[in-house]
């Protein structure tokens, strides 16, 4: 016997794994075992543990089950204490296992014979097996218990034509159990009789045979892969389905089914059929994925199954998630000016299009590289995933290099994020449609003669690159004001909503930069594509059949967008004020403070933040100002005019290492007195937005998370244990269940709306960003331009050209 009492890290990983693999299930898994592993005070587990253990789930191998069983480990569980539990919540399987590995187990060493036997004769079946002494037998006849049958032995004496048929041992030792093999006993009729002939009936009876075989297939992209592989034979045979020579780990029944096929998908499968005897093979078919639109099949293929005829089908999206990034702040080169209105323009225009909004401003290298890996873990087989940048760039030997805003002087690749790395990663994930819109620069990069040596790219047919500037080209922004678009954003914002495939909408925002004159020559959209199917952005979302897959994404998704809660600090003297939060980007809040109520002999006050967390730095001349322009936000737009209204805006929220605390400072004056008088009270929201996911910190190798670990969502399989979207509100904070159950599940949160009955609700709105001479500019005037500023008879508009090009040659 083993050691019931050693703790559950003595199992070691296989049976910690096998375990966790039993738990993963909604029925009865892992969240049933962590309620009743409560019972006792050590291993119970607050909301956000469990929320962690339901977020392992998105890793390539994670499982909710072993992340508890690793919990319980730490805390200083037996073995015994969770056979307990097990027993308890009646996981039979689970019970049976964890008995089998702690205790000597089972092993069949003689197995029962099929026999062929007169009728009226005797026949014995012997079933010899080693384990735990004390073992015990049950006979089976097909599903019926032979009654007294209960050693190692069983006798059929004398044998009857109603005895003959299939029998099996079963020998168990508590809940630890082993079947021995089937035996068939034939009844022969009695007397000496040819037994060849009836021993050839009779061995037949071992042969494995399909019976049907699967066949070819034509589906269109969207529809349901479903073809069978039966066969017959005893023992009962066998399955595992093979994608490609690949076997699919899951796909180990008769029927194999996909319910959302993508051109993945497309191409040779076949079935191994097995038993303990034999091994056979299916027929090799192949599975062609077509396009959208079932009116373009072909009819009548020999040896296709075409799908229902369903005119002018579109395309869905399992879920679309975007991530923009925005530099504008560098540490050793040129400013820039459109990044912050060019993520905010797309932000709002994605949103009305059903993406999950990732929008960021101003991230160094470790920033960008882990804000792609948390982006990553949002996508999933069917996807549409859409990468933009804004910002400076190079391309060097056809590789895109987006520059973070800490590159030095003189950098190379090794500063800075490859686009064609974080494609080759987006492939891995299945997605339906990959989109990167590239604001940058292309041209060379004279510091860096690396040439770059990509991986393998997997041959796909979703790609869309839409480049800002042509190759060696430049791109350009308007210098209007502090609020002004890139020129690339200035035509896409204008397309962006049409419905249209990806590749048409994109085709038409070139034709419309090169009918402007002033971009004539200088700046060029240059699109590449490998997109084979009728893929647009205006595509609906059409979720997977597993719903666990999309709740655990949007609530990796929204826990990363929660805004604390508004609320009411209430001073000793008498005056209540409010304190209330907006998002302008996912790293960038707006907090701000209004006097909603005062005592009728205080003649002043006004409510000032200050003593901010040490590890976060604070521009003091955006804090307390009196609009949200005066505290650097030009985008946010708010009536304070009713109240008197306070505005502070914390920025790079990503660098935020522990909760963000402030000290609201009153400072009010009586009527009766002429000094001033101070009240303070301390307040702390967290880590509030983007700040959860300590982008700062530096990822693990071949991990997409560090925060809530990797996550690659079809190589991933979700178990059904994961939370159902009630569950998953029912375990999240107010703010974040409400996040995750949003309509559109907004970036912000509906910046600008705040619960105030003294101000009526208001759409956050970009402003205008360019000029509108700009956009009906007549192209017969003579127009010229170059990188830093345009020249007659352009001098009377308010704006100019800068380039984002910001390497220099030595």
């Amino acid at each position: 016997m083993g050691d019931w009492n050693q703790s559950l890290a003595g199992l070691g990983e296989g049976a910690l794994r096998k375990l966790a693999d039993l738990l993963d299930n909604p029925g009865c898994g892992w969240k049933q075992l962590a309620a009743t592993a409560a019972e006792k005070p050590e291993f119970r587990y607050s909301e956000k543990k469990l929320v962690s253990c339901s977020l392992e789930a998105l890793k390539p191998t994670g499982s909710p089950g072993r992340f508890l069983l690793a919990m319980l480990a730490d805390q200083g569980c037996s073995v015994d204490f969770l056979l307990h539990c097990l027993r308890k919540m009646e996981h039979h399987d689970a019970v049976q296992y964890l008995t089998s590995t702690v205790t000597e187990q089972i092993r069949i060493t003689g197995q029962p014979e099929s026999r062929l036997v007169p009728e009226g004769e005797s026949v014995i079946l012997r079933c010899q097996a080693k384990g735990p002494a004390g073992l015990g037998y049950q006979w089976f006849k097909g599903k019926e218990e032979v009654p007294g049958a209960n050693g190692p032995e069983l006798v059929l004496r004398p044998l009857t034509s109603a005895q003959q048929g299939h029998y099996i041992c079963r020998v168990n030792y508590g809940e630890q159990f082993a079947f021995s093999q089937w035996a068939r006993i034939h009844c022969a009729g009695g007397g000496s009789f040819g037994a060849n002939i009836g021993l050839s009936s009779f061995s037949s009876v071992r042969v494995l045979r399909i019976v049907q075989q699967p066949r070819h297939l034509f589906l269109a992209e969207g529809d349901c892969l479903h073809m069978e592989c039966i066969a017959e034979g005893s023992p009962p045979p066998q399955y595992q389905w093979y994608h490609n020579k690949d076997p699919l780990p899951p796909a180990i029944q008769s029927c194999l089914k996909i319910p959302c096929v993508t051109t993945a998908d497309r191409g040779r499968y076949s079935c191994r059929v097995y038993n303990i005897f034999n091994e056979l093979w299916s027929d090799e078919v192949h599975v062609s994925i077509g396009p959208g639109s079932c009116d373009s099949w072909p009819e009548n293929v020999e040896g296709f199954a075409a799908g229902p005829v369903k005119e002018h089908r579109r395309f869905y999206a399992t879920d679309k998630v975007a991530l923009l990034i925005g530099n504008m702040n560098y540490q050793h080169h040129r400013q820039l000016r459109a990044p912050m209105a060019d993520v905010h323009e797309l932000t709002n225009l994605l949103r009305q299009l059903d993406f999950k909004v990732v929008s960021l401003l101003d991230l160094n290298w470790q920033e960008m590289r882990s804000a792609v890996t948390e982006f990553l873990l949002l996508l999933d087989r069917g996807v549409y995933g859409l990468l933009y940048f804004a910002g400076h760039g190079y391309e060097n030997y056809g590789s895109s290099f987006m520059v973070p805003i800490d590159a030095p002087a003189s950098y190379t690749s090794e500063h800075c994020l490859r686009v064609q790395d974080v494609l080759q990663r987006m492939q891995e994930r299945q997605t339906g449609l990959n989109v990167f819109l590239l604001d940058m620069c292309r041209k060379r990069n004279l510091n860096d003669a690396i040439i770059p040596q990509p991986g393998p790219m997997k041959v796909t047919a979703n790609i869309v690159f839409g480049y800002a500037t042509c190759v060696d080209a430049e791109a350009y922004e308007v210098n209007k004001d502090d609020l002004t678009n890139g020129i690339f954003m200035s035509f896409l914002k204008q397309r962006l909503l049409e419905d249209e495939k990806v590749t048409v909408m994109l085709d038409r925002v070139a034709e419309d930069m090169g009918h402007c004159e002033i971009t004539r020559g200088r700046q060029a959209l240059e699109l590449r594509s490998n997109l084979s199917e009728r893929r647009a952005l205006t595509d609906l979302i059409q979720s997977s059949s597993c719903p666990v897959t999309t709740c655990a994404r949007n609530l990796q998704w929204s826990i990363a967008h929660v805004l604390p809660d508004s609320r009411c600090l209430e001073f000793d003297c008498g005056v209540r004020v409010q304190l209330g939060f907006a998002a302008e980007f996912s790293n960038i809040m707006i907090i701000y403070t209004r006097i909603v109520e005062k005592p009728s002999n205080i003649i002043s006050c006004s409510a000032l933040l200050s003593d901010f967390s040490e590890d976060f730095h604070m521009d003091l001349k955006l804090t307390n100002q009196q609009s949200p322009r005066e505290a650097g936000s030009w985008l946010l737009s708010m009536d304070s005019a009713c109240v008197p209204t306070l505005y502070t805006r914390f920025s790079a929220l990503q660098k935020l290492k522990k909760e963000l605390t402030f000290n609201v400072c009153l400072h009010y004056r009586y009527n009766s007195m002429d000094d001033e008088v101070r009240e303070k009270q301390m307040v702390s929201v967290g880590k509030p937005l983007v700040a959860k996911l300590n982008l700062h910190e530096p990822r693990m190798p071949h991990c997409l998370s560090a925060t809530y670990s990797s996550c690659e969502p079809h190589s991933f399989s979700l178990p059904d244990s994961s939370f159902s979207p009630e569950q998953l509100n029912s375990r999240l904070p107010t703010s974040e269940s409400q996040s995750l159950t949003s309509a559109c599940l907004a970036c912000y949160s509906k910046p600008g709306e705040y619960p105030d009955a003294h101000c009526p609700r208001r759409a956050n709105l970009p402003e205008e960003s360019i000029s509108p001479e700009y956009l009906q500019m007549d192209a017969t005037l003579p127009l010229q331009l170059n990188a830093n500023r345009m020249h007659s008879p352009l001098e009377n508009l308010s704006f100019q050209f800068h380039t984002k090009q910001n390497f220099h040659s030595v």
